[in-house]
């Protein structure tokens, strides 16, 4: 006969490990989850801002899960080609994509034809950051302030010139939604990539850009470029003296870039959960935080519910904008 107190510690570890079984949800194929690496497809390039942002998001992950998340950059087609790709990936939980304004909410409404549906084919497991946009001017540009830049395009019309990232992209229709709002007409100068549209800026051959603040940050800072105004709703703790566009006279043109973690749809909601609960985790840690304002974005998570209902406005808005400014891609 066993003592009672074997008895009871055999109990004790009986349930704990009952209690860690519990923590860990099993795929369809009946293994704990995770058991392989996972990989979250950056749909562009490496060493751009999707990029540098989530490669210290997998590591930490990593080590929250004890499981490896690796970064796997599938760029091609302004983020269609990685897109795709996790969409026709196995719903197990082993896949993930990294989701931004540019590539869920505006390409949908700028392409006549895509090879997914972002609302049907995904399912979303949270934000991990926001980006503000930034409008800024060369600084032989004779302004200071928004004010100044809408009284000199309205006197100017047509002669002052923006560059982009390319047609369609966040950085082109945040100034088409700018020029809508102010009643100006500026020309679009389209490149292949917010690079060259920002070196172009600085040697002057184009004149504003509204793009992603960490894009343009580290030139700000320089002394190469000149900072109008941020498009969110607060200042930015990088740019604490620059005035958000509401306190320009711009209150309805609140334009930010995110970026959050998407699956397969029909991805089991109890490894959607396990996802969602380790990023916000993650991305809650001073580290992570302090590393995304140091990139000039800020830390932000969500419910799956919540990054859904997000998309959904986003698209909606995007749409209008894409409708006045006549934006159409095949």
């Amino acid at each position: 006969m066993f003592p009672i107190c074997i008895i009871i510690a055999a109990l004790a570890l009986t349930g704990a490990s009952g209690l860690v079984s519990a923590q860990r949800p099993s795929t369809t194929s009946g293994q704990a989850y995770p058991s392989k690496p996972i990989r979250i497809v950056v749909p562009y390039s490496a060493g751009g801002p999707i990029d540098l942002v989530t490669r210290p998001l997998a590591q930490k992950l990593t080590d929250a899960l004890n499981n490896p998340v690796v970064v796997d950059n599938r760029a091609g087609a302004n983020g269609i080609i990685g897109i795709d790709h996790v969409a026709k990936s196995p719903a197990d939980g082993y896949t993930l994509v990294v989701g931004s304004v540019g590539s869920f909410a505006i390409n949908p409404n700028v392409y006549s034809k895509l090879p997914f549906d972002v609302l049907k084919d995904f399912a979303p497991v949270s934000l991990f950051v926001t980006v503000p946009e930034l409008l800024v001017v060369h600084p032989s540009l004779p302004v200071t302030s928004v004010k100044e830049l809408v009284a000199l395009a309205k006197a100017r019309p047509r002669q002052l010139n923006y560059g982009s990232s390319g047609t369609g992209g966040t950085p082109h229709l945040a100034v088409e939604l700018l020029k809508q709002a102010a009643g100006i007409d500026i020309v679009h100068v389209p490149y292949k990539g917010m690079g060259p549209a920002t070196m172009d800026l600085i040697g002057g051959q184009v004149q504003l850009a509204f793009a992603d603040l960490p894009v343009l940050l580290p030139h700000v800072k320089a002394g190469k470029l000149r900072a109008l105004a941020v498009s969110t709703p607060k200042r930015s703790p990088n740019l604490p003296d620059v005035p958000t566009l509401a306190e320009a006279g711009f209150p309805r043109i609140d334009v930010k870039n995110w970026y959050a973690l998407f699956v397969p749809a029909m991805t089991p909601k109890n490894i959607i959960g396990v996802l969602n609960a380790e990023t916000v985790k993650v991305v809650a840690r001073n580290d992570m935080k302090t590393f995304l304002q140091d990139q000039g974005g800020v830390a932000t998570t969500s419910t799956p519910e919540e990054l859904a209902a997000l998309l959904r406005a986003e698209l909606a808005m995007w749409a209008k904008v894409v409708k006045t400014s006549g934006v159409k891609l095949q």
